[in-house]
């Protein structure tokens, strides 16, 4: 049975690109946009938000926690549920979660009763995180694999450059009425979840998930699919009937699944850890600490912040881009480290853009910032993501986002708590250091890890020591 497994992932990993594949491809690239959009909403309105729940600056702060606190809770939870039930029934039920309280969230009529919408909201979307990042590699060719994951990332400043545009032109067309602006950007997001939803319906389920779960005859079955979007004429080469019963399949439990991670993949865990620490600190605590004393103090008003943001975005997704054509050429381990020391050097340069008080010399030095946190952030994703086994890939995803969000979700009141005692100065060079604490954690895998360029996912695991 082990070799008509195997026969599967092969013909599954050598795959030429079919019409099937970008489909999948483009409906959780676009769920990704969605996801971003909603992130985005929130960081572009925190100063309307500040004054409309008449708040202070630091309990404007702990909005994003309170969003970094959910996803942490959606990563782990609904990580663990896609490595039990299966990818596509997560898909559907992220987006229904997202959708109901996005809606939720534009209704709030306080802070705290908002806080409580954001903490749902954002379960939606850290579920999304773990579906997603488990899913997209388990479906592609192998010689796909890392530039199609790489490009599903890089809808998240897509989708940031969307909620700036809307955001910009909520408010610019509700002027008079910044209360009712914020609430119909935030509505929007539910519109384009339904319609994504529909188009995930037609996903099949990953192949892989099912050989993991010892449904080899479904498995066949989504492989056949593929094989015939690529070649009619050799898509049932093998019946689906011929292949092996299903055989039953180790359901372990939340608790078993972490204990197995924490004992025989030790280092990869603490890998994708800090990965997602270091990026979701140094991406969240920028655009919180930005939003909320670095723009006000340079006076860009609060109309023009979507505006800022977007040509932030821009600069964004031209890192993401710039990353996407080194990603297999050059490799994981050099690209996610270089952009990680970019991060850090580029982050800096915020200090003396700062002291200018030049809104054109902030705008600058924050594109370069995002330039290269993009590139960090959507590289590290897929890398990470491919390390585990595809049993336990969900779970570990889920638990590296959700160690990543106990830092970011202390970032935007830290930030802001060091500006306020010490200068902006101080928590620039924090977030550089946590850049840099990233490019660190890689210099282990640089050394005794495996490159995923062009190696197929069960390859990976197995090449490496399982202590790296």
């Amino acid at each position: 049975m082990v070799d008509e497994e195997t026969g599967l992932l092969h013909r599954l990993d050598a795959l030429r690109w079919t019409k099937l594949h970008t489909g999948v491809t483009l409906a959780l690239g676009v769920g990704w946009l969605l996801d971003s959009f909603e992130v985005n909403l929130t960081g572009s309105v925190l100063g309307i938000l500040q004054k409309q729940f008449a708040v202070t600056a630091q309990q404007a702060a702990w909005i994003t926690s309170v969003w970094l606190l959910g996803i942490m809770a959606g990563a782990v939870v609904f990580g663990y549920l896609a490595d039990r039930f299966g990818r596509k029934k997560l898909f559907i039920m992220t987006l229904t979660l997202y959708a109901i309280c996005t809606v939720l969230s534009s209704l709030s009529p306080d802070y705290w009763s908002f806080m409580v919408f954001r903490f749902l909201t954002a379960m939606g979307v850290g579920a999304e995180y773990s579906a997603i990042s488990s899913a997209i590699g388990e479906f592609l060719p192998v010689k796909s694999r890392g530039r199609a994951a790489a490009l599903v990332m890089n809808f998240w400043p897509v989708g940031a450059m969307i909620a700036a545009l809307a955001n910009w032109e909520c408010l610019n067309l509700l002027a008079h009425y910044p209360n009712v602006a914020w609430r119909v950007a935030f509505a929007l997001g539910a519109i384009g979840a339904v319609g994504v939803a529909w188009f995930r319906k037609a996903i099949p389920e990953s192949p892989r998930w099912l050989l993991s779960h010892g449904k080899v005859r479904e498995a066949a079955a989504v492989v056949q699919q593929f094989e015939l979007a690529a070649d009619p004429a050799q898509g049932n080469r093998v019946p689906v009937e011929t292949m092996p019963a299903d055989r039953s399949a180790d359901r372990s439990g939340f608790v078993s699944q972490i204990k197995e991670l924490v004992h025989c993949y030790p280092g990869r865990l603490a890998l994708g850890s800090i990965l997602d620490l270091s990026e979701a600190f140094g991406y969240y605590g920028l655009f919180t600490f930005m939003a909320l004393k670095v723009l006000p103090a340079v006076h860009i008003a609060d109309a023009m912040v979507p505006a800022f943001y977007f040509m932030g975005n821009v600069a964004a997704l031209a890192g993401g881009l710039c990353m996407v054509l080194m990603f297999d050429r050059l490799g994981r381990k050099f690209t996610v480290t270089s952009f990680y020391a970019l991060a850090a050097l580029f982050t800096v340069l915020l200090i003396p853009a700062a002291e200018t008080k030049s809104p054109w010399m902030v705008l600058g030095a924050f594109m370069l910032a995002n330039f290269a946190a993009t590139g960090a952030w959507t590289s590290a994703y897929p890398t990470f993501s491919e390390i585990f086994p595809t049993r336990l890939r969900a779970t570990g995803i889920g638990v590296s986002v959700a160690v990543g969000r106990i830092g970011a979700m202390a970032s935007g009141p830290l930030l802001v708590w060091l500006s306020d005692h010490t200068g902006t100065n101080t928590a620039f060079l924090l977030v550089s250091a946590l850049w840099l604490l990233g490019c660190a954690a890689m210099i282990p895998w640089c050394l005794r890890g495996v490159d995923g360029a062009g190696i197929s996912l069960e390859k990976i695991v197995e090449v490496a020591p399982l202590t790296v």
